[in-house]
């Protein structure tokens, strides 16, 4: 008789062997999942009446914490996506929009008024039917708990209305175009019965989530979060995956484990030498894309002094040896990023020609003249201070595991003290890494961006000032506190307008004060990390079928990759 009861672990106390628990953590992960499939639910049987289960280890987190609401900070992988929905989807790789819980909608000719014209016949998982309600509802919770309204969308509505069962009405106070991928796209309905009682969605622990998608939690662990396929899902006869199981890991190394066995379908991993880890050990199954989509930014707390002060800035850019960051801790996946933080060349039609040939360089006696040039002056120890004596010496924030950015962050410190900065590799967990990232209770971090259809949305996710918020509350996506006029009038430059090319000049404006102010210091590209087996499943994206981002952390990309995956006969 097989258990399937989950297996829990409790973190290491300080002074224990960290990395040997996490060793032993994916030994029982993988022990587990192998006992599984022993227990006749593998997806590799002939016989119809196995479980067909998927695999997936999105990107190393650690432990999950119970709790599914799909605005919490930390929502579980599956809470977005898999159980709840978006009005539509926009895959990302091509702009393409497709109706999903809108089968349509509509701008009014003053592009003050958005519609939506529902999906009839969609349930919530327990039964009870999707309705314009619940569309209000969601909204409507978005502007009483504003936390929970990461993409700012109540700085742009006036109003919204249900005219009747299948129709929104959305009233904006003045035109702004881009809402239309946060609201529909980037904004995850919730049910009226639910939520009405569950207070504030981003505390709400949501412990049996009903949503409108393919699945249903099956069950939960900290090492263990299972899916179920929803039996009253709207699109007939999807999906054909049964189960989604999602193993917890600490570091890329032990999610290594399991892919290099075979006992991975899926997942979103920095693996070095791919080709030989992974690829040749199974070529007929074993496969991988790793399509550049936004850039790996180090991000600067400009809320705190020094880096406030543009040399600062430029001195810490024009140290690090971003060739080195691409060809050691990246493997040679993420070229140099770039200065205008547009991803070239897939973004090349919306460079600014006088920045067609403009690049980084490493510089370090450059450095050394800018911090000079603003009055710090090196001690007997080699480390630049300032007229107080007060050194410059700062922390850098990386996940603890997600091995190629710890490298990349090594290398950044090392940089630095090379131009008389004390930098030191700060590596945590994933949890506390988020939250300093929010709350500005950090020096420097290594981070991702947000991109979308066009290259104004990594512009507005990083640099616009209501993304951002003081020092101690929790800023949406300007982690680096980035407040600037200028930025901000340009951003509405482009939003306020269908013109194309007043939004080509803003977007050429928003590249100029990326290159000349470094709000935050471009890397390299950051790739879409994804490896997958065909072994068990057909169907997945590639760079032929781009049908969807393919990585299983891009949500709700990754709910459309598994409603296009058929099992293997």
């Amino acid at each position: 008789m097989c258990d399937k009861t989950g297996l829990t672990r409790s973190s290491p106390r300080p002074g224990s062997v960290a990395g040997l628990g996490r060793v032993v953590l994916s030994l029982l992960a993988l022990s587990m999942l192998l006992l599984l499939a022993a227990c006749g639910q593998g997806s590799t049987s002939s016989s119809s009446s196995k479980t067909h289960v998927l695999t997936v280890v999105p990107s190393p987190k650690g432990d999950f914490t119970n709790g599914f609401s799909p605005y919490s900070a930390n929502a579980n992988y599956g809470s977005q996506g898999m159980i709840y929905e978006t009005l539509l989807f926009f895959n990302r790789m091509n702009s393409q929009i497709t109706p999903w819980l809108a089968q349509s909608y509509d701008f009014s000719n003053d592009a003050k008024t958005l519609t939506f014209h529902l999906r009839p016949g969609v349930k919530w998982s327990d039964g009870q039917p999707f309705t314009s309600a619940d569309v209000v509802f969601t909204l409507q919770m978005l502007k009483q708990y504003p936390t929970a309204d990461g993409n700012g969308l109540w700085q742009y509505l006036q109003s919204v209305q249900a005219p009747d069962d299948q129709t929104v009405t959305v009233t904006l106070k003045a035109p702004y175009t881009p809402l239309l991928w946060y609201l529909a796209g980037q904004t995850w309905i919730v049910s009226k019965h639910e939520y009405a009682s569950a207070g504030d969605p981003t505390k709400f622990v949501d412990a049996n989530p009903v949503g409108t998608g393919p699945f249903m939690l099956k069950s939960f662990s900290p090492q263990l979060i299972t899916l179920k396929k929803n039996p009253n899902y709207w699109q007939p006869g999807k999906p054909a995956v049964d189960e989604i199981r999602y193993p917890a890991f600490d570091s890329n190394t032990s999610a290594e484990l399991l892919l290099s066995r075979g006992d991975v379908d899926w997942t979103g991993l920095y693996t070095p030498n791919i080709q030989q880890t992974y690829v040749a050990k199974d070529p007929a199954h074993n496969h991988y894309w790793f399509p550049n989509r936004n850039i790996v930014m180090l991000y600067l707390n400009t809320a705190k002094a020094p880096f406030n002060q543009l040399a600062v800035r430029q001195a810490i850019s024009a140290a690090i040896d971003r060739e080195q960051i691409y060809k050691v801790a990246e493997s040679g996946y993420e070229p140099v990023a770039s200065p205008t933080g547009l991803v070239l060349p897939e973004n090349q039609s919306y460079l600014n020609p006088k920045y067609a040939n403009v690049s980084f360089a490493k510089d370090p006696n450059q450095s050394q003249r800018l911090l000079e040039s603003v009055g710090f002056h090196k001690g007997s120890d080699g480390i630049y201070a300032d007229s107080s004596g007060k050194k410059l010496s700062f922390q850098i924030n990386v996940v603890t595991g997600w091995t190629d950015w710890v490298t990349a962050v090594q290398i950044i410190a090392n940089n630095l003290k090379t131009i008389g900065i004390d930098a030191k590799v700060n590596s945590i967990s994933f949890n506390a890494y988020f939250s300093a990232l929010q709350m500005g209770s950090y020096d420097m971090a290594i981070s991702w961006t947000n991109p979308g259809p066009t290259p104004f949305y990594l512009y507005n996710s990083l640099l616009n000032s209501t993304n951002s918020a003081p020092l101690g509350k929790p800023a949406a996506s300007n982690w680096e506190r980035w407040i600037d006029s200028t930025t901000d009038k340009l951003l509405a430059q482009y939003a306020t307008t269908t013109d194309q090319t007043l939004q080509q000049q803003a977007l050429y404006g928003l590249q100029q004060i990326m290159v000349e102010q470094l709000p935050s210091i471009p890397l390299v590209y950051g790739a879409t990390w994804y490896e997958y087996s065909s072994r068990n499943f057909t169907g997945w994206p590639d760079a032929n079928n781009a049908y969807a981002s393919p990585a299983p952390f891009d949500f709700p990309d990754a709910e459309v990759v598994a409603l296009n995956l058929k099992p293997v006969a």
